[in-house]
Protein backbone atom coordinates (compact mmCIF):
# COMPACT_ATOMS: atom_id res chain seq x y z
CA UNK A 1 0.00 0.00 0.00
CA UNK A 2 1.09 3.53 -0.97
CA UNK A 3 1.76 6.31 1.33
CA UNK A 4 -2.06 7.49 -0.13
CA UNK A 5 -3.67 4.24 0.44
CA UNK A 6 -2.60 4.41 4.19
CA UNK A 7 -3.62 7.97 4.03
CA UNK A 8 -6.78 7.21 3.26
CA UNK A 9 -7.26 4.06 5.33
CA UNK A 10 -6.18 6.34 8.42
CA UNK A 11 -9.05 9.09 7.61
CA UNK A 12 -11.44 6.12 7.22
CA UNK A 13 -10.35 4.94 10.71
CA UNK A 14 -10.71 7.91 12.34
CA UNK A 15 -14.01 8.85 10.32
CA UNK A 16 -15.30 5.76 12.14
CA UNK A 17 -13.97 6.59 16.10
CA UNK A 18 -15.66 9.96 15.24
CA UNK A 19 -18.62 7.91 14.30
CA UNK A 20 -18.65 5.29 16.86
CA UNK A 21 -17.84 8.39 19.54
CA UNK A 22 -20.43 10.51 18.37
CA UNK A 23 -23.10 7.27 18.52
CA UNK A 24 -22.45 6.70 22.13
CA UNK A 25 -22.65 10.07 23.62
CA UNK A 26 -26.07 11.03 21.14
CA UNK A 27 -27.12 7.37 22.87
CA UNK A 28 -26.33 8.35 26.47
CA UNK A 29 -28.20 11.99 25.72
CA UNK A 30 -25.10 14.00 25.63
CA UNK A 31 -24.69 16.96 23.01
CA UNK A 32 -27.67 18.58 20.78
CA UNK A 33 -30.46 16.28 19.96
CA UNK A 34 -30.80 17.53 16.63
CA UNK A 35 -27.25 16.65 15.59
CA UNK A 36 -27.32 13.64 17.45
CA UNK A 37 -30.32 12.41 15.68
CA UNK A 38 -28.55 13.08 12.56
CA UNK A 39 -25.80 11.14 13.17
CA UNK A 40 -27.97 8.31 14.36
CA UNK A 41 -30.15 8.54 10.81
CA UNK A 42 -27.10 9.33 8.37
CA UNK A 43 -25.95 5.62 7.91
CA UNK A 44 -29.44 5.04 7.00
CA UNK A 45 -29.67 7.44 4.63
CA UNK A 46 -26.70 6.18 2.69
CA UNK A 47 -27.88 2.85 2.65
CA UNK A 48 -31.27 4.15 1.49
CA UNK A 49 -29.13 6.01 -1.29
CA UNK A 50 -27.39 3.33 -2.46
CA UNK A 51 -30.37 0.53 -2.72
CA UNK A 52 -32.37 3.01 -4.64
CA UNK A 53 -29.36 4.54 -6.65
CA UNK A 54 -28.49 0.81 -7.73
CA UNK A 55 -32.25 -0.48 -8.30
CA UNK A 56 -34.81 2.78 -9.16
CA UNK A 57 -35.00 4.83 -12.44
CA UNK A 58 -33.91 8.35 -11.57
CA UNK A 59 -37.16 9.39 -11.72
CA UNK A 60 -37.92 6.99 -9.17
CA UNK A 61 -35.23 8.26 -7.11
CA UNK A 62 -36.19 11.47 -6.77
CA UNK A 63 -39.65 10.71 -5.73
CA UNK A 64 -38.39 8.40 -3.63
CA UNK A 65 -35.74 10.56 -1.97
CA UNK A 66 -38.76 13.54 -1.75
CA UNK A 67 -41.06 11.05 0.22
CA UNK A 68 -38.28 10.38 2.63
CA UNK A 69 -37.15 13.76 3.41
CA UNK A 70 -40.71 14.74 4.61
CA UNK A 71 -41.12 11.16 6.24
CA UNK A 72 -37.70 12.53 7.99
CA UNK A 73 -39.57 16.06 8.48
CA UNK A 74 -43.22 15.10 10.30
CA UNK A 75 -41.14 12.64 12.61
CA UNK A 76 -38.19 14.92 13.51
CA UNK A 77 -39.83 15.84 16.89
CA UNK A 78 -40.19 12.31 18.16
CA UNK A 79 -36.98 11.08 16.45
CA UNK A 80 -34.66 13.50 18.17
CA UNK A 81 -36.09 12.10 21.32
CA UNK A 82 -35.29 8.50 20.19
CA UNK A 83 -31.70 8.48 20.19
CA UNK A 84 -30.77 5.64 21.45
CA UNK A 85 -33.84 3.68 19.66
CA UNK A 86 -32.08 4.95 16.42
CA UNK A 87 -28.52 3.12 16.98
CA UNK A 88 -30.50 0.34 18.02
CA UNK A 89 -32.78 -0.90 15.44
CA UNK A 90 -30.08 -0.43 12.35
CA UNK A 91 -27.46 -2.54 14.98
CA UNK A 92 -29.78 -4.94 15.35
CA UNK A 93 -31.07 -5.56 11.75
CA UNK A 94 -27.80 -5.17 10.54
CA UNK A 95 -26.88 -8.49 12.50
CA UNK A 96 -30.18 -10.20 11.71
CA UNK A 97 -29.87 -9.92 7.90
CA UNK A 98 -26.36 -10.93 8.04
CA UNK A 99 -27.21 -13.76 10.62
CA UNK A 100 -30.14 -14.49 7.81
CA UNK A 101 -27.43 -14.25 4.87
CA UNK A 102 -25.08 -16.93 5.70
CA UNK A 103 -27.56 -18.75 7.74
CA UNK A 104 -29.88 -19.28 4.79
CA UNK A 105 -26.93 -20.85 2.78
CA UNK A 106 -26.32 -23.68 5.19
CA UNK A 107 -29.58 -24.97 3.93
CA UNK A 108 -29.80 -27.48 0.89
CA UNK A 109 -27.03 -28.74 -0.88
CA UNK A 110 -25.33 -25.68 -2.31
CA UNK A 111 -22.52 -24.18 -1.16
CA UNK A 112 -22.53 -22.53 2.06
CA UNK A 113 -21.42 -18.64 1.70
CA UNK A 114 -17.83 -19.08 3.18
CA UNK A 115 -17.55 -21.99 0.76
CA UNK A 116 -18.39 -19.86 -2.35
CA UNK A 117 -15.92 -17.43 -1.39
CA UNK A 118 -13.19 -19.80 -0.98
CA UNK A 119 -13.87 -21.14 -4.24
CA UNK A 120 -14.08 -17.71 -6.53
CA UNK A 121 -10.71 -17.32 -4.47
CA UNK A 122 -8.97 -20.75 -4.48
CA UNK A 123 -10.40 -21.99 -7.65
CA UNK A 124 -13.28 -24.91 -7.44
CA UNK A 125 -11.61 -27.70 -6.40
CA UNK A 126 -11.69 -27.49 -2.20
CA UNK A 127 -10.30 -30.27 -0.34
CA UNK A 128 -12.47 -32.07 2.45
CA UNK A 129 -10.69 -30.20 4.87
CA UNK A 130 -12.03 -27.04 3.35
CA UNK A 131 -15.18 -28.01 3.09
CA UNK A 132 -15.52 -28.84 6.70
CA UNK A 133 -13.85 -25.85 7.67
CA UNK A 134 -15.83 -23.38 5.09
CA UNK A 135 -18.98 -25.02 6.36
CA UNK A 136 -18.17 -24.67 9.69
CA UNK A 137 -16.95 -21.29 9.55
CA UNK A 138 -20.02 -19.89 7.56
CA UNK A 139 -21.85 -21.67 11.01
CA UNK A 140 -19.74 -19.91 13.43
CA UNK A 141 -20.55 -16.25 11.93
CA UNK A 142 -24.25 -16.82 11.64
CA UNK A 143 -24.40 -17.57 15.55
CA UNK A 144 -21.87 -14.91 16.19
CA UNK A 145 -24.34 -12.31 14.49
CA UNK A 146 -27.26 -14.51 15.99
CA UNK A 147 -25.97 -14.15 19.48
CA UNK A 148 -24.59 -10.82 19.20
CA UNK A 149 -28.25 -9.70 18.62
CA UNK A 150 -29.96 -11.08 21.47
CA UNK A 151 -27.58 -9.85 23.70
CA UNK A 152 -27.69 -6.40 22.29
CA UNK A 153 -31.27 -6.61 22.45
CA UNK A 154 -31.25 -7.69 26.13
CA UNK A 155 -29.02 -4.79 27.05
CA UNK A 156 -31.11 -1.97 25.27
CA UNK A 157 -34.19 -3.70 27.40
CA UNK A 158 -32.77 -4.23 30.65
CA UNK A 159 -29.35 -2.82 30.88
CA UNK A 160 -28.49 0.86 31.62
CA UNK A 161 -28.28 3.01 28.11
CA UNK A 162 -24.61 3.04 28.71
CA UNK A 163 -24.12 -0.56 29.28
CA UNK A 164 -25.91 -1.29 25.70
CA UNK A 165 -24.05 2.16 24.15
CA UNK A 166 -20.50 0.80 25.19
CA UNK A 167 -21.86 -2.30 23.46
CA UNK A 168 -23.91 -1.25 20.82
CA UNK A 169 -22.00 1.13 19.83
CA UNK A 170 -18.46 1.03 20.39
CA UNK A 171 -17.46 -2.77 20.61
CA UNK A 172 -19.56 -4.39 17.40
CA UNK A 173 -16.27 -3.00 15.58
CA UNK A 174 -13.88 -4.84 17.65
CA UNK A 175 -15.90 -7.76 18.22
CA UNK A 176 -16.02 -8.07 14.40
CA UNK A 177 -12.29 -7.82 14.79
CA UNK A 178 -12.12 -10.45 17.23
CA UNK A 179 -13.86 -13.15 15.25
CA UNK A 180 -11.80 -12.44 12.25
CA UNK A 181 -8.88 -12.74 14.88
CA UNK A 182 -10.42 -16.13 15.63
CA UNK A 183 -11.26 -17.31 12.32
CA UNK A 184 -7.51 -17.17 11.55
CA UNK A 185 -6.25 -18.80 14.39
CA UNK A 186 -8.65 -21.82 13.66
CA UNK A 187 -7.30 -21.93 9.53
CA UNK A 188 -4.28 -22.26 10.81
CA UNK A 189 -5.15 -25.35 13.28
CA UNK A 190 -7.59 -27.38 10.82
CA UNK A 191 -5.99 -26.25 7.23
CA UNK A 192 -2.14 -26.72 5.69
CA UNK A 193 -0.50 -23.63 4.59
CA UNK A 194 -1.51 -23.34 0.92
CA UNK A 195 -5.75 -24.02 2.12
CA UNK A 196 -5.83 -20.74 3.68
CA UNK A 197 -6.22 -17.69 2.35
CA UNK A 198 -5.55 -14.08 3.41
CA UNK A 199 -7.51 -11.00 4.13
CA UNK A 200 -7.60 -9.64 0.73
CA UNK A 201 -8.45 -13.10 -0.92
CA UNK A 202 -11.53 -13.43 1.60
CA UNK A 203 -12.30 -9.35 0.85
CA UNK A 204 -12.11 -9.72 -3.33
CA UNK A 205 -14.15 -12.88 -3.22
CA UNK A 206 -16.86 -11.16 -0.66
CA UNK A 207 -16.96 -8.54 -3.57
CA UNK A 208 -17.02 -10.79 -6.61
CA UNK A 209 -19.78 -12.42 -4.79
CA UNK A 210 -22.38 -8.94 -4.56
CA UNK A 211 -21.11 -8.48 -8.00
CA UNK A 212 -22.37 -11.73 -8.94
CA UNK A 213 -25.48 -11.81 -7.57
CA UNK A 214 -25.94 -8.06 -8.38
CA UNK A 215 -25.67 -9.36 -11.88
CA UNK A 216 -27.88 -12.10 -12.09
CA UNK A 217 -30.63 -9.63 -10.53
CA UNK A 218 -30.02 -7.23 -13.67
CA UNK A 219 -32.50 -7.28 -16.61
CA UNK A 220 -31.12 -8.62 -19.70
Amino acid sequence: MNALGWLRTALVGLLLLAWMLASHLGSIGKGPADLNAAVAIAPVLLAFGIVIARTCAPVWRVVLWLLCLALLWALWPVLRTQIALLHYLPHLGVHLALAAWFGASLRGDGDPLITRFARHSMGQYLSPAKLRYTRQATLAWTLYFVINAAVSTGLFLWAPREVWSVYGNMLTGPLVGLMFVLDALWRRVVLPPHERPTLKMVVQSYRQDLARRRATREPT
